[in-house]
């Protein structure tokens, strides 16, 4: 049986804002070394906090039978693609606060009801340790853009059907891309399971 790697030793490699670079020495499989490299939002003193911090919240909302997404350029990635509307959680801000302010900043709409709540899950696990909670509402309001200078969103609701020609002409994120399609092929209106 194969040993799981582990982790012997961190270093930060770069501090920005927003992001901080780390190598991470590791004793792979085989018992040899093994130089990964990744990225966090935050500051770590010790290995062990790798991974345990939360980044930010993620609303994949609904207004009556149309899913919301917003169409993003993306500076990673040179491109626009359809994501839901997500952020940073602000110190001291508990999870349904900061999905109202974000979801107000990117789209100009409110949170009517809260449906549920998932656990924070990895975005990227292979490159960061970033993680968001994925909170499920329905929403109201009207589209309005409210974002800063270096962020370009046009948000929009787009019905089953409009979401099945989408998913095969338009760039989505990974959990965009998936929640789109299991909801362009479901057979109910409104939240999943009501």
């Amino acid at each position: 049986m194969k040993q799981v790697p582990v982790l012997n030793s961190m270093e930060k490699t770069r501090d920005t804002k927003f992001l901080k670079n780390y190598t991470l020495n590791y004793t792979n499989t085989e018992g040899k070394e093994k130089i990964y490299e990744t990225v966090s939002n935050f500051d770590y003193d010790r290995p062990e906090q790798l991974g345990e911090s939360v980044a930010g919240v993620i609303i994949v909302g609904w207004k009556k039978d149309k899913m919301l997404l917003c169409r993003e350029f993306r500076m990673g990635v040179n491109h626009f693609v359809y994501n839901f509307p997500a952020g940073h959680i602000d110190e001291g801000e508990d999870v349904e606060h900061c999905a109202a302010r974000e979801l107000y900043e990117e789209t100009g709409l409110n949170i009517v009801k809260v449906y549920k709540v998932l656990p924070p899950s990895y975005a990227s696990p292979d490159l960061s340790d970033s993680t968001a909670w994925l909170l499920f509402a329905e929403v109201e309001g009207e589209l309005s853009d409210h974002t800063e200078a270096d962020e370009w969103i046009q948000p929009g609701f787009y019905s089953k059907e409009e979401l099945g020609q989408m998913l095969l002409t338009e760039r989505f994120s990974g959990r965009a891309q998936m929640a789109a399609c299991f909801y362009s092929i479901s057979g109910s209106a409104g939240f999943p399971g009501d």
